[in-house]
């Protein structure tokens, strides 16, 4: 049996603003510095060997990762940092408060473009470039996604990295985001593309699957 831990990064300044992020960046405030602490200290005790880490390419889940690492005492572990683990673009809301956009587009349709798998929020007008994405295609980076098309970058990064390490018995750990994170438990869990709609990650919360040899489910665990 090998073991997958999947952990939100911990509380972003967006998150405290309640806005949108989505591809940008957003540091850890001092309660995210904190949850991260809390969850290498809390993952100490469990009876893990990991042998690599995947991230984004987003500072806050670097940084969560970074933290949860020297709390176990395995700085030293191999990191792979991807675009395709960066959060659900969320196209021209990012920036915006979420209590403002209900207020401008109705709290229906935000519902809709938040957690359905479906729905597109409004795309930005043009993309800027960054260099953290300028050795990759220009065509990665999306003007707006759902969950939907942000699951199809994401699928197969699991089916060429992440699962085969499980595969050949080696404990992983994915430090991401919250879109990023439910779009992989829909499909490690085969929710439905409504059910996914009730899934919540809870930041810098810990889960621990264990797999079988074929990579299906034996036990999930949430630690609090």
């Amino acid at each position: 049996m090998v073991k997958l831990v999947l952990i939100r990064h911990g509380q972003s300044l967006a998150n405290q603003e309640n806005v949108y992020t989505g591809w940008s960046d957003s540091p850890l405030t001092k309660a995210g510095i904190k949850e991260a602490k809390y969850a290498g200290q809390i993952l100490k005790k469990e009876p893990l060997a990991l042998t690599k880490v995947h991230t984004s390419c987003l500072t806050r889940a670097i940084k969560t990762a970074d933290i949860v690492l020297e709390e176990l005492g395995q700085a030293y572990l191999p990191i792979t940092k991807t675009w395709r683990l960066n959060e659900r673009h969320y196209g021209a809301l990012r920036g915006l408060n979420k209590d403002y956009t209900r207020k401008l587009y109705g709290q229906k349709q935000v519902a809709l473009w938040r957690r359905s798998f479906e729905a597109v929020p409004p795309k930005l007008d043009h993309l800027e470039s960054e260099r953290r994405y300028q050795r990759y295609p220009a065509s990665i980076v999306p003007r707006a996604e759902s969950l939907a098309q942000a699951s199809r970058r994401i699928i197969p990064y699991w089916v060429d990295q992440i699962a085969p390490e499980l595969l050949r018995n080696k404990d992983q750990l994915v430090v991401a985001h919250g879109s990023t994170l439910r779009a992989l438990i829909k499909y490690l869990e085969q929710i439905s593309d409504t059910g996914i709609d009730g899934v919540e990650v809870g930041n810098a919360t810990p889960i621990i699957y264990e797999l079988d040899e074929q990579l299906q489910i034996i036990t999930k665990k949430i630690l609090e």
